[in-house]
């Protein structure tokens, strides 16, 4: 019985404020054609016996091949995967074309570089509306460090682990009259940018060169015959404004050279800023190391977003030059 008075639509957008992760289930049919689609609804059922679950709509296209085969693979999508989910939740195309696949126990594809992949045999078959249920019984499973892909309001989403208890870097509140706490977003970027770039302190020391070296390095060896103007343009987020005095200390050091009113890195200077961006990645990967990928990349996420949010409208020092 359908209840007419039922707003379909908004049921749907309700569902989905529910966040789940994404995978792509996958079978063979009976002529051998690999099958797979992309679906959400997966979820556990029981750990002993061990099954899951997952539903498919009664008008898929595949459902005839998923209720007639015995064994299919779910495979719950690491974040590098969003293209792969979209690959595989589109029609009409060789969906496993080019695709590199694992051996699994059985001749269902088994798709590499996921979060975790479960290989299971059709247990129950079950009437769910206008879907049909698969609960199937796990045969073998593994599982990766690869932080998942998660999807949460009809978009693609990030997970990001949150701790039991709040995270306080101090242990003392503020006075009452005082309203600048560590909560506030400025102190908690300023203190981790100020934290982590001290690390790196201790190379352009050994350097003989100051920040503000280090940003003029940083640029040239991105984007090289820039005049001093370009530069500062480039490091204006920075807070620093670079002189001829600082240009000076770098074609004494051997680092650049002017041309033209245009300054080029040298070899030296080219291996000073490598030696820079090396020590830079290191302090990055113990970050990684600490945080979990996952989370670091969720990091990574929102403070692009804060930065094209906050963006004055500097330059692309990564476009292609005209």
């Amino acid at each position: 019985m359908t209840n007419n008075n039922f707003d379909t639509k908004a049921f749907r957008t309700a569902l989905g404020t529910f966040t789940t992760g994404v995978t792509i289930i996958t079978t063979t049919a009976a002529d051998g054609t690999p099958v797979g689609i992309t679906a959400n609804s997966f979820n556990s059922v029981s750990l002993d016996p061990p099954l899951v679950l997952w539903s498919l709509a009664k008008t898929a296209n595949s459902l005839p091949v998923f209720s007639e085969s015995k064994y299919w693979n779910v495979h719950v999508l690491s974040v590098g995967q969003e293209g792969l989910s979209g690959r595989f939740a589109s029609r009409g195309e060789d969906k496993f074309s080019g695709l590199a696949l694992d051996d699994g126990l059985t001749n269902a594809p088994l798709l590499p570089d996921c979060t975790a992949r479960f290989q299971c045999r059709t247990a129950f078959m079950h009437d769910g509306g206008d879907h049909i249920i698969f609960i199937g019984e796990v045969l073998r499973f593994d599982q990766s460090t690869l932080p998942p892909l998660v999807f949460q309001s009809g978009q693609y989403a990030l997970a990001a682990r949150k701790p039991r208890e709040e995270v306080r870097l101090t242990q003392a509140e503020p006075p009452p009259e005082c309203s600048y706490t560590e909560d506030l977003l400025g102190y908690l970027l300023g203190r981790a940018h100020f934290q982590m770039i001290n690390r790196l302190q201790g190379l352009l020391e050994q350097q003989h060169l100051e920040q503000a070296q280090f940003f003029i390095l940083s640029v040239l060896c991105i984007r090289d015959r820039l005049t001093l103007n370009e530069i500062n343009d480039y490091i204006a987020y920075t807070g620093y404004t670079v002189d001829q005095a600082d240009m000076n200390v770098l074609i004494t050091g051997g680092h650049v050279v002017v041309e033209q009113n245009r300054y080029c890195l040298t070899a030296d200077g080219r291996e000073a800023s490598l030696h820079q961006i090396a020590q830079a990645k290191a302090i990055e990967e113990e970050l990684v190391e600490a945080l979990g990928p996952g989370d670091a990349m969720a990091l990574k996420l929102l403070l692009k977003r804060l930065i094209e949010r906050t963006d004055p409208g500097l330059p692309d020092l990564w476009a292609v030059s005209a």
